[in-house]
C-alpha cells in the first residue's frame, strides 16, 4: 500500500530506508527537516509490506517557465533488502499517477552520477537525461 505519510510517527517510520539514501542527515533532525520542506509543499510518500517502510518518495508540486506545471522527486529510494521486487516501479507508477492527477506536464529528478543502478531504473521506465545539475557550495 502507497500513501502519505503525514503523522510526526509515519515520518520517523520512514528513517531507516531514508538513510540508505541520506546517511548524512542525523536521526535526530529528521523529522524537523521533514517538518520544514512540508511547509514548502514536500510530500512524503510511502510504501509498506505487512507494515514494514520498503521504499519511500519525497516530492513536490511546482511550476516554472522552463518546464511548466511539474512534479519533483527530492528523494527516491527502496530499501536495500528490497530492490528488485517491484517496490521501486509500483512507487514510481503511484508518482507518475500523482503528478498525472494534479496537472502536471512532466516529473522531474535529479540523481548523483554515481548512482548507477537508479540510473538504469529511471531509463528503463522512460525518463532520460536532459541535462546537467550544477552546484556551487556556500558552506565555509
Amino acid at each position: 500500500m502507497i500513501r502519505l505519510a503525514d503523522s510526526d510517527q509515519d515520518i520517523t517510520r520512514c528513517i531507516p530506508v531514508m538513510q540508505q539514501l541520506r546517511p548524512h542527515i542525523p536521526a535526530v533532525d529528521f523529522l524537523s527537516r521533514i517538518r520544514r520542506q512540508m511547509q514548502q509543499g514536500y510530500r512524503l510518500a510511502v510504501l509498506e509490506r505487512d507494515g514494514r517502510v520498503v521504499a519511500l518518495a519525497g516530492f513536490r508540486l511546482a511550476e516554472n517557465l522552463a518546464w511548466g506545471r511539474f512534479l519533483y522527486v527530492d528523494d527516491l529510494i527502496t530499501d536495500e533488502t528490497q530492490r528488485s521486487t517491484g517496490a521501486g516501479k509500483a512507487l514510481f507508477d503511484w508518482l507518475v499517477d500523482y503528478a498525472h492527477q494534479h496537472g502536471c506536464q512532466a516529473l522531474h529528478l535529479d540523481s548523483g552520477v554515481q548512482r548507477f543502478d537508479a540510473h538504469r531504473f529511471y531509463l528503463r521506465e522512460g525518463m532520460h537525461i536532459a541535462g546537467h545539475h550544477f552546484t556551487l557550495s556556500l558552506m565555509k
